[in-house]
């Protein structure tokens, strides 16, 4: 039985067991969950039926009006240009805004989820996603209008007319 400090051997995609099943050993570890190998198959088949050329460029297309919009809107994004990763945009906190709130306040009225910094960022930046099916226009604009519309009910200076139109201009 095990005890509330040993933690509990997770299977859930263990590479280094597969590895040993697929490698020269054939060692058998456990049945993995045929949900995930599903899931896997129908990702790569999107993937496939794109190109992943093409899905590459939509994602930078799409991140980049996001990028466009939160800018134009009055926010900051956390690192230089030439550090920036599409997938994952780190927007600065407004000034006197609580972040957790406006992450709640999304979810709960839009449905939308953001993420909070990390470690020494946690509180002061807003981890916003822009891959899968959330890098499509629709979705970042309305990202766009929502985190604007919730900013402002939460005290900060954003123009959200000013976000919306320039993340669709490049959309």
């Amino acid at each position: 039985m095990l005890s509330r400090e040993t933690p509990a051997r997770s299977w859930y995609l263990d590479l280094s067991l597969l590895e040993g099943y697929w490698g020269d050993e054939r060692a058998y570890h456990h049945t993995a969950p045929v949900t995930n190998v599903y899931a896997l198959r129908e990702a790569l088949r999107l993937v496939a039926e794109e190109g992943l050329e093409s899905r590459w460029a939509r994602h930078r297309e799409v991140a980049g009006a996001l990028k466009t919009g939160l800018e134009a809107m009055g926010l900051e994004t956390n690192v230089a240009d030439d550090h920036w990763l599409p997938s994952l945009n780190a927007v600065r906190v407004p000034d006197g805004v609580d972040d957790g709130a406006v992450i709640d306040a999304l979810l709960a009225s839009y449905d939308l989820e953001i993420a909070s910094g990390l470690g020494d960022l946690e509180g002061d930046i807003f981890r916003i996603g822009c891959m899968g099916h959330s890098a499509r226009p629709a979705n970042v604009s309305l990202l766009v209008s929502a985190l604007g519309e919730t900013l402002r009910s939460h005290g900060a200076a954003v123009d959200v007319g000013a976000g919306v139109e320039a993340s669709a201009s490049r959309l």
